[in-house]
C-alpha cells in the first residue's frame, strides 16, 4: 500500500471515528439534560414537601437540638 493510500485510509477511519464520537457526545448531552431536569423536579418536590410540613407544624417550632434542659 502506498503512502497516499495509507493516508486516505487513515482519513476515512478518523472521519468515521469523529462521527461516532459526535453521536456519543450528543447522546451524553441529552442524558445530562434529562438528569438535570429530573433533579430540578426532585428539588421542587422536596421544597413543596418542606413547605407543607412547616404549615402542618404551625408556627415555628424550636429546633430540638437547640432546646436547653434546665
Amino acid at each position: 500500500m502506498s503512502s497516499l493510500q495509507k493516508t486516505i485510509e487513515k482519513i476515512k477511519s478518523l472521519e468515521t471515528e469523529k462521527k461516532s464520537l459526535l453521536l456519543e457526545m450528543e447522546n451524553l448531552k441529552k442524558m445530562a439534560d434529562a438528569k438535570a431536569t429530573a433533579l430540578e423536579n426532585d428539588v421542587v418536590a422536596l421544597r413543596d414537601e418542606i413547605k407543607s410540613l412547616k404549615i402542618l407544624m404551625g408556627p415555628e417550632q424550636p429546633n430540638p437540638n437547640q432546646l436547653k434542659v434546665s
